[in-house]
C-alpha cells in the first residue's frame, strides 16, 4: 500500500458512467478475494467509466497548475467484511489515461496503475462520443442527454445515483498484483442525469461468454468538484489477486 498523505482535489468536468448486468459466477472469478460482486435484482453491477478530469493538482494549490485528461476504467461494485459490518466500494482492475503523469506516477506517488491509450472525444454537451483505444482494451461510446429514466437494475434515476455515492471507495491492483491500493472520492456536490446508450462497445466486457454482460443504463456527470483521499479504512484483509490464465479464459472465451 502507497503512503499516500496529500489529498488531490480536481474537477469531474464529464463523466459517464455506462453501466452493466454482470453475471454473479463471471464477477466472482475476476474479484480479488476477500472482495465479493454486490448484487442488485440477482446480477453484479459492472461498467465503464469514461472521465475527463479538470484542474487535478495537490490540495492547496491554485486550479491554474492542475492537469486536464482524459480516462477509462473499468469497474465491479463490490462488498466485503470489515470492522463493523459490511463494507462496499469498487474494484477497478483496469486504468487508462491519455495523459503521461497518470501512466508514469501512478502506483508509485499515488494509487492506481494507469495504462497508457488514445482518447479520440466529440462533446457537444446533450451528445458526446469517446472512442479509447490502448494495446490491452478498447471502448467506444456515443451517449445523448435524455429526460427518461431506463434500467432494469434501478427503478428511478435516485436509486442508481444512491447506489453509485455510496460506493465512494475504489480498489486497483498494485504494480505487483499482489495487494491492493485504495482511494476514495469525495464530494459535496454529487449529481447525475440520464444518457441513453446510442452505441456502446467494449473489449473487455464484449469478450465475456456470451450474455455474461448486458449493457443496463447509462448515468452522467458534469462539473462537479472533487477530492481525492486515502480511503478512511485499511484495504480489505487476505488480498488475493485473481488467477491471471482464469482472468484469460473469461476474457477470450
Amino acid at each position: 500500500m502507497i503512503p499516500w498523505t496529500v489529498p488531490l482535489d480536481g474537477t469531474i468536468e464529464r463523466r459517464l458512467l455506462i453501466n452493466y448486468r454482470l453475471d454473479p459466477d463471471v464477477a466472482r472469478a475476476l474479484l480479488p478475494r476477500p472482495l465479493r460482486p454486490q448484487l442488485v435484482d440477482g446480477s453484479a453491477v459492472a461498467g465503464v467509466c469514461l472521465i475527463r478530469l479538470g484542474a487535478l493538482r495537490p490540495a492547496g494549490l491554485t486550479a491554474r497548475v492542475g492537469l486536464r485528461s482524459e480516462n477509462a476504467a473499468h469497474r465491479i461494485a463490490v462488498e466485503w467484511d470489515g470492522d463493523g459490518g459490511i463494507r462496499t466500494g469498487v474494484y477497478i482492475p483496469e486504468r487508462h489515461s491519455a495523459s503521461r503523469l497518470p501512466v508514469a506516477v501512478g502506483g508509485r506517488l499515488f494509487p492506481g496503475v494507469h495504462r497508457p491509450a488514445r482518447f479520440d472525444v466529440s462533446d457537444r454537451g446533450a451528445q458526446c462520443s469517446v472512442r479509447m483505444t490502448a494495446a490491452d482494451a478498447s471502448v467506444g461510446a456515443d451517449i445523448e442527454l435524455t429526460d427518461e429514466w431506463s434500467s432494469t437494475l434501478f427503478p428511478t434515476l435516485d436509486d442508481a445515483s444512491a447506489f453509485f455515492r455510496k460506493d465512494d471507495v475504489g480498489w486497483s491492483p498494485d504494480r505487483t498484483g499482489g495487494a491492493l491500493e485504495g482511494v476514495r472520492l469525495g464530494t459535496r456536490d454529487w449529481s447525475v442525469t440520464a444518457g441513453r446508450a446510442i452505441h456502446v462497445s467494449s473489449s473487455v466486457f464484449d469478450a465475456l461468454p456470451r450474455g455474461a454482460a448486458v449493457l443496463d443504463d447509462v448515468l452522467v456527470m458534469r462539473d462537479v468538484p472533487v477530492r481525492w483521499t486515502a480511503p478512511r479504512h485499511g484495504a480489505p484483509g487476505g488480498t488475493r489477486t485473481p488467477n491471471r490464465l482464469l482472468r484469460t479464459q473469461l476474457l477470450f472465451h
